[in-house]
């Protein structure tokens, strides 16, 4: 056995060595993760990027709690506003990608300056592209919800909303890629630290907007928007504040602080492809909604209430996945392509295992779970059916999630797109249409159409990932005056 094997490919810590993990993982302290024991590096950047997830998905149910109370007009503008905002997710965590795969790449090589320069172009970036989508988002939200067949009652209710949401939708695109960056360094830890200050500030403004607790006005369904944009706008000065500062790895000023052209250029390039598989997917969410929209409001919010609870359980799954991007970017700039490919096996060992828990407690509590957001009985049994359907192709979602941060952390953005064209577009989208309307399944056969696809979706990039051609992908080399 290597030295910087797992000790055993299913092995988790013990109770004793996983607290000794936790500990070593929030402290921040600075790791190679180059080199030594892979199980310690995988936990030292999962832990982190877990608790980050958490607190994410946390503020989802919150959210989704005090907005049910306002009926199933909000939650239906909630769901469609977030359908469209996923076009803008797609960019913002394709922009993400793209930097963590560069500059995790450059503090592999050793060369943190490269890594200020690919960390300042990348974030030039991404305040561009959400200033020019977030202004005519601002002027058109009434439109822009009446091209997702909303009813008129939901543009009434949901319309302010969607215009706070798309309108600043800059802050998402910075917090997405300030965390790229900072997990591309290893700084897991501040990226953790930077949505618990986002999220902890939207939980307390959430019902106190929303419901006018205090001294605070009661602006409903409005109050739910501004508290989420005040909450991301700290979370984004926070990061300026550590990278500026040099808190962590990355000490963004000096002759490197500037934005490179080139760099922007290689940025888009690389991200061409992880934008590309966003998009793919995030549109394949739209046009699932609007397959879901006529069948009533009362089937948009069941789902709508359904996918935040499936988002709660999967962010600590995507925070272990992305513990595989950092690890295959560092260790591909090492020279060290098996250690990449292990991390990669591993980390999906331990998400699959912990999507497997989730199946079991989503198969036996989805009244329940339900039962926490809303009393309509039309809602929560299509709530109910679209929780337990979904979690059928779990175990293989945890494949899925790895192996494709896998090939993004390498810097092969292409073959993921083409994964994902074929299993949303070709599989998805048309499956989910056949099986809600002419089949007759009605918003059951959405439901099935998203867990076939994804299962499907896993097995392929499972085949493309052991072929191993992403270990020779191409990051151009840093740009030097």
């Amino acid at each position: 056995m290597k030295h910087d094997d797992p000790p055993h490919p299913l092995a988790a810590p013990t109770r004793g060595s996983f607290l000794a993990q936790l500990g070593a993982a929030l402290s921040g302290a600075e790791f190679d993760y180059t080199s030594g024991s892979l199980t310690r590096a995988v936990w030292l950047l999962a832990i982190p990027m877990v608790l980050e997830m958490v607190m994410e998905s946390t503020f989802a149910i919150v959210d989704v709690y005090f907005v049910a109370q306002l009926g199933q007009d909000a939650v239906a503008a909630v769901g469609l506003t977030e359908a469209m905002l996923t076009i803008v997710y797609a960019l913002g965590i394709g922009f993400a990608v793209a930097a963590t795969a560069l500059v995790a790449r450059r503090i592999g090589e050793k060369n943190k300056e490269g890594a200020v320069r690919a960390a300042t172009s990348a974030l030039a970036l991404g305040a561009a592209f959400g200033v020019a989508i977030g202004i005519p988002c601002a002027f058109y939200a009434e439109e822009l919800l009446g091209l997702m067949e909303a009813s008129p009652r939901v543009i009434e209710a949901g319309a302010g909303y969607t215009r706070w949401i798309l309108g600043f939708n800059v802050v998402v695109m910075l917090i997405h890629l300030g965390n790229g960056v900072l997990r591309g360094a290893g700084d897991a830890v501040l990226a953790m630290k930077t949505l618990a200050l986002a999220n902890g500030i939207n939980i307390v403004l959430d019902p106190c907007l929303i419901q006018g607790w205090g001294p605070f006005p009661a602006l409903g369904l409005e109050g739910a928007a501004i508290a989420t944009v005040i909450g991301r706008s700290v979370g984004v000065a926070y990061q300026l504040w550590a990278l500026r500062r040099g808190v962590g790895r990355l000490e963004l000023r000096g002759p490197a602080f500037r934005v490179e052209p080139p760099i922007l250029i290689e940025l888009l390039r690389l991200s061409a492809g992880t934008v590309g598989q966003f998009l793919i997917a995030t549109s394949s969410w739209v046009l699932l909604m609007r397959i879901v929209a006529p069948f009533g409001e009362a089937a948009l919010a069941g789902y709508t209430i359904a996918i935040r609870i499936v988002v709660f359980a999967f962010m600590p799954a995507w925070g272990l996945s992305n513990a595989a991007a950092t690890l295959v970017g560092q260790n591909l700039g090492a020279g060290q392509p098996d250690r990449a490919e292990r991390s990669v096996w591993l980390t999906g060992l331990y998400t699959m295992g912990f999507l497997a828990l989730v199946t079991i407690v989503f198969l036996s509590l989805a009244p329940q779970l339900v039962g926490i957001f809303t009393t309509d009985p039309e809602v929560s049994r299509i709530g109910i059916d679209a929780l337990r359907t979904l979690s059928y192709g779990y175990v293989f979602y945890a494949w899925g999630m790895a192996t494709v941060q896998g090939f993004n952390g390498a810097g092969d953005t292409r073959t993921p797109t083409w994964i994902h064209f074929v299993a949303f577009w070709m599989v998805e989208i048309p499956l989910a249409w056949t099986l809600a309307g002419p089949l007759e399944m009605g918003p059951s056969g959405v439901f099935w159409s998203v867990c076939l696809s994804e299962s499907l979706l896993a097995l392929i990039a499972i085949a493309m990932f052991r072929r191993g051609s992403w270990k020779h992908a191409r990051v151009a080399a840093d740009v030097t005056h």
